[in-house]
């Protein structure tokens, strides 16, 4: 069971079953305010929905293929953060994260991000961590640009956002910045 904690009042853990309730009225609450830049929230309509996603998330993770982790603030899921993809022929992973906007200005993103990716580049001694997010996505980006990722460039439209395509800004950090950064 993975369990990482970042401060007094912030926690990554990983994503349970027995949390799909209260995971499931995050996003309910959240609804239009997550849509504006997660494609799968429509697809999201029941409990029973963040169950399969769940349990998907908990089989790739078995299989080291992903991380998906509840962002946990003061007790409470405050959302998610990830490492999306794990490709371990290249030492290379992709995080991605989302907060209720009830929890957004407490440096919870951030702070989850740097234990991420920390965790990919010491503890599982991969080379790289990219985070991808739409050219749009101003506070999406602001958590990569803050934490010093370089961005790299931009992947034209890359994603379908329910009526329309959107272009993603790709930035990376490797392991020698991140050293550099932290020294």
């Amino acid at each position: 069971m993975f369990y990482h904690h970042i401060r007094e009042d912030l926690a990554l853990k990983l994503v349970a079953v027995q949390d799909v309730e209260e995971t499931f009225q995050l996003v309910d609450r959240n609804r239009a305010y997550l849509k504006e830049w997660l494609p799968w929230v429509d697809y999201s309509k029941t409990a029973e929905d963040t169950k399969s996603f769940v349990l998907a998330n908990l089989k790739n993770y078995a299989e080291q293929k992903s991380l998906t982790t509840y962002i946990v603030y003061k007790n409470q899921i405050a959302g998610i953060a990830s490492f999306n993809t794990i490709d371990w022929n290249n030492k290379s992973v992709s995080i991605g994260y989302w907060i209720g906007q009830e929890f957004q200005g407490n440096g919870i993103v951030s702070d989850a991000v740097i234990a991420l990716t920390n965790h990919a580049l010491h503890d599982l001694g991969l080379n790289r961590v990219e985070i991808r997010a739409a050219v749009q996505n101003e506070k999406s980006r602001a958590v990569a640009e803050r934490l010093g990722f370089t961005q790299e460039g931009i992947v034209r439209e890359t994603e379908w956002l329910y009526d329309h395509y959107v272009d993603h800004v790709i930035y990376s950090m490797l392991r020698r910045d991140w050293k550099a950064l932290q020294a």
